[in-house]
């Protein structure tokens, strides 16, 4: 069978990758170059965890996620991932800390529990005056975005595989199965697979209905000097609890301080505009952190990134079949963790022609 697949963020290149294993023949097109630092998928590292408050079906999902990106690592030679476990914080009743810390104990998973003062003396940079309790668990980590998709594209490369970057798609014409491109050139396929991120609503303008675009940012930071190494031994904060909706990833090697926050978004229809930070934006991000951590003022701002991604009303995944193409959009602001299944379980349904399959566990809505 011959496949397009449309976008090469971790959706894309997984999908291309399950997909060539199988035996497809596979065109990959990338708007930017491999890997891309617009993409959804560009940053520097991501976050994998357990821990998925009231949506259980992701959250038992995570078992298929990690052999999923075991058997990516086997081919690539090299383990993209840093284990670090995950740590839950909760500065107010009923926030997200504790949400996720009641699906982990829902789910029969256990966790290592701290009150404010005893998760201060384990990580200093916390203020434990500010924290209801703390809860670590070993299984998350640090999953590194630039290096899967450059060793995805060696991959690729290495094997013959139509990989195409910079090459931008114009039109998808769902019924032939054709892609037409930027320069006039006209692609068909047996099956188009759709993976553009927040890039799709200018493709298929018809999936508004499901699909919003956000812009989004990070920041990274530089740490007070005598707070370093406990950055350094940190785990991934999943939520730092209260409104923000703050996560944040230690500087593993190779990568820095990154701190995010769900309240730092707006509805932006074109995923290459406002793409540029904002002055004052970094400090603004940083400046949500405190509570939970201490001296906040005191860590520098060394970069900001802008995200684009697309999201459901429910934060669930979407996958859409309309003739020859399908359509996915494993984002919703989480969905990095699981590309290299995503990309397996869309492999599977187009080969198999059964999408629906790959739908439901995509959505996980059981």
């Amino acid at each position: 069978m011959k496949v397009i697949v449309v976008g090469a963020g971790i959706s894309g290149l997984s999908t291309a990758w399950a997909l060539a294993k199988r035996g497809a023949e596979v065109t990959l097109l990338e708007q930017g170059p491999v890997p891309n630092p617009l993409s959804a998928s560009g940053d520097q590292h991501r976050i994998i965890r357990r821990a998925y408050g009231g949506q259980g079906g992701y959250q038992r999902r995570i078992s298929d996620a990690y052999a999923a990106w075991d058997e990516m690592w086997s081919d690539l030679g090299a383990k993209h991932l840093v284990d670090t476990g995950f740590l839950l914080l909760s500065q107010e009743p009923g926030d997200e800390g504790e949400r996720y810390r009641q699906g982990m104990i829902d789910g029969g998973y256990a966790l290592d529990d701290m009150t404010g003062a005893e998760a201060e003396a384990r990580y200093p940079f916390l203020d434990g005056k500010t924290l209801r309790f703390a809860a670590f668990n070993a299984e998350g980590g640090v999953l590194l975005c630039q290096k899967i998709a450059a060793g995805l594209r060696d991959w690729f490369i290495a094997r013959g595989i139509d990989l195409r970057e910079n090459t931008r798609v114009t039109a998808i014409d769902r019924a032939a199965g054709s892609v037409s491109l930027e320069d006039g050139t006209v692609l068909t396929a047996d099956r188009v697979v759709v993976t553009a991120g927040a890039w799709v609503v200018q493709l298929a303008p018809d999936l508004a209905r499901h699909l919003t675009p956000y812009r989004t940012a990070v920041v990274y930071l530089d740490p007070p000097s005598d707070l370093k190494a406990a950055w350094e031994a940190a785990p991934v904060i999943l939520d730092v609890g209260g409104k923000v909706d703050g996560y944040v990833l230690p500087p593993v090697p190779g990568t820095g301080l990154k701190f995010g926050a769900g309240i730092h978004k707006y509805k932006n229809a074109d995923a290459n505009a406002n793409r540029v930070p904002m002055p004052g934006e970094g400090e603004t991000l940083r400046n949500h952190f405190a509570p939970p951590f201490g001296r906040i003022a005191e860590y520098k701002v060394t970069d900001v990134v802008t995200c684009a991604y697309t999201f459901t009303s429910d934060e669930h995944f979407f996958v859409e079949e309309d003739g020859k193409a399908v359509f996915v959009s494993a984002c919703s602001g989480h969905g990095y963790k699981f590309g290299a299944v995503v990309g397996q379980k869309i492999a599977a349904g187009v080969l198999s022609g059964d999408v629906k399959t790959a739908r439901i566990w995509l959505e996980a809505r059981d």
